[in-house]
């Protein structure tokens, strides 16, 4: 596409900055002392929309681009995510049998006899980081056992927040260094380098990372105030009630992890995830229309309902009666405080009415429309412009290498798709970095695909209306803005890459030539790790 006029830099800031002031309006609402309301708390897709228009009338009227091209930006944007809706969906069907097949269940069943309040945040880290390494996908490992582990902070009376922080630092840690990962595959190809180079140099900063965060954990666990047992115990027996809790429920996770483990694709293994949830439900004699009608609408829990309606001590009495095998003698439920009953029974309502094709709806719904504001901003070179500005003004190996991460981080913003946050600034640093030399020597391409990681890969999740932000939320059942301080991997990775890089730590650099000579058969440049003043 050629355009008419070329944007500036000054329109550019602009336009960028208009949409971020549109869709902070929009999105926000913050009361003041006054009483006053600072924005609209819009759902995100009406000012994304906004934003979109906006962009599109500038590139029309004054950059004198054609509808056709910026609708063809658009189709090519959302182009991008399919893949990305077709797992949203599977992942919808997949969390509605599961909960229906008693999986989700008996995980969180099994999980809070064996899990202590002090050390859960420091445990959802670390299996977390063991599933995403081995799946390589962030996305399988909060849908499966993320779910799990919020459903086990629900029971121990933990702040889900803060779970969730924890559960996505370790998923997302698994995923970056997994070579099954798409993104870590995706940044080594864009930027030069090869694999397992790129998973090297991104232990210098993604390790260091995770020892703090995993540090966090336990001084944040050591003063968590959980539940008593007999809250637990009375959670345990709402959900035997509720569902089958057997040991078969561990099939399918385990069907999912082998199939990772052979390295087959994301679609084909949550597909194998979802027959086996479904052959579960059916061999607990679930009918097949109810089986298959929960692949579309999700799961209506039948019984918490009822234990939720139960505010009194006759109330209680008649459920515990109609549940005799269930709530046996001697359990609390038989004593236990209304209001607790209750409570809990609105809880257990709440953590299994979830799933279905339908509950994913509103999230393709703002991929598409977020994705159309990222496709606009691309066809009209907005971003190319802001990012060539940078490079002119970038001085030192330090200047480069944060230029990468802020520019990643601003796809993420304005571009909302992290595949896009890896594409576009690698795209445009690549040269920068093929071409720029300090002392003679050049940066090698590993510095790109791991600061294209540190940044574009980590902070994808923190961003309310990208579409991993609005895939992890919904999943969980917990708002972004809520999680995202507790992110403590996600936020303070590009914090550390930066240290590093400014105290001339973990430097990349490309063999000199004598050393390519000797090394010609190589299919690629290695990095060498120098320590250096910038």
């Amino acid at each position: 596409m050629q355009l008419s006029r070329k944007p500036g830099l000054v329109l550019s800031l602009f336009v960028l900055l208009c949409c971020a002031l549109i869709v902070t309006l929009g999105v926000v609402d913050v009361e003041l002392e006054s009483g006053a309301h600072f924005g609209l708390g819009l759902p995100a897709q009406v000012p994304l929309l906004f934003a979109a228009v906006f962009a599109a009338a500038v590139g029309l009227s004054w950059l004198r681009c054609s509808w056709v091209d910026l609708e063809r930006g658009i189709c090519n944007a959302i182009q991008v995510s399919i893949q990305a809706i077709l797992i949203l969906v599977l992942v919808g069907c997949l969390v509605g049998c599961w909960i229906q097949s008693g999986v989700v269940a008996t995980m969180i069943y099994y999980g809070l006899g064996v899990m202590s309040p002090r050390f859960f945040y420091c445990a959802s880290l670390l299996i977390s980081v063991v599933v995403a390494l081995a799946t390589g996908c962030c996305w399988t490992t909060t849908s499966t056992v993320g779910v799990a582990l919020i459903g086990i902070s629900a029971g121990l009376g933990l702040p889900l927040p803060v779970t969730a922080g924890f559960v996505i630092s370790g998923a997302y840690f698994g995923d970056k260094l997994s070579p099954l990962s798409d993104t870590t595959n995706l940044a080594p190809a864009v930027s030069g380098s090869n694999l397992f180079d790129h998973v090297g140099a991104m232990m210098w900063t993604t390790l260091p990372t995770l020892l703090i965060t995993l540090v966090i954990s336990l001084f944040m666990g050591s003063s968590a105030q959980g539940s008593d047992g007999g809250r637990i115990l009375l959670i345990q027996d709402m959900m035997r009630a509720e569902f089958s809790i057997s040991f078969w429920a561990f099939i399918p996770p385990l069907i999912i992890l082998v199939m990772a483990f052979f390295k087959v694709p994301a679609i084909p293994g949550i597909v194998a995830g979802i027959l086996g949830g479904i052959v579960l439900s059916l061999a607990n004699g679930s009918s097949a229309h109810d089986t298959l009608m929960v692949l579309f609408s999700g799961y209506e829990p039948a019984h918490l309902g009822q234990f939720a309606a139960a505010d009194t001590p006759e109330a209680i009495s008649k459920m515990t009666q109609a549940f005799r095998s269930i709530f046996l003698a001697g359990s609390p439920a038989l004593s236990v405080d209304p209001e607790v009953f209750s409570s809990i029974g609105h809880l257990l309502t709440q953590l299994f009415t979830r799933g279905g094709m339908t509950s994913m709806l509103e999230t393709i719904c703002l991929i598409a429309v977020a994705l159309s504001l990222g496709g606009i901003l691309e066809v009209c070179g907005f971003l190319d412009v802001i990012l060539e500005a940078l490079m002119r003004h970038v001085r030192s190996v330090f200047g480069m290498v944060a230029s990468v991460l802020a520019s990643a981080f601003l796809s993420n913003v304005f571009l909302s798709e992290q595949y896009l946050s890896i594409i576009v600034p690698g795209r445009m640093f690549r040269r920068a970095f093929e071409e720029r030399s300090w002392n003679g020597r050049r940066l090698a391409p590993t510095m790109l695909s791991r600061s294209l990681e540190d940044s574009g890969t980590m902070t994808s999740v923190l961003v309310p209306w990208n579409t991993c932000g609005v895939y992890v939320s919904s999943v969980l059942g917990v708002a972004t803005l809520d999680y995202l301080p507790y992110c403590f991997m996600n936020w303070l990775n590009p914090l550390v890459a930066l240290a590093m890089t400014w105290a001339g730590v973990a430097i990349l650099w490309q063999k000199d030539a004598s050393e390519n000579e000797s090394a010609a058969s190589a299919p690629s440049l290695t990095g060498q790790v120098v320590g250096t003043s910038l």
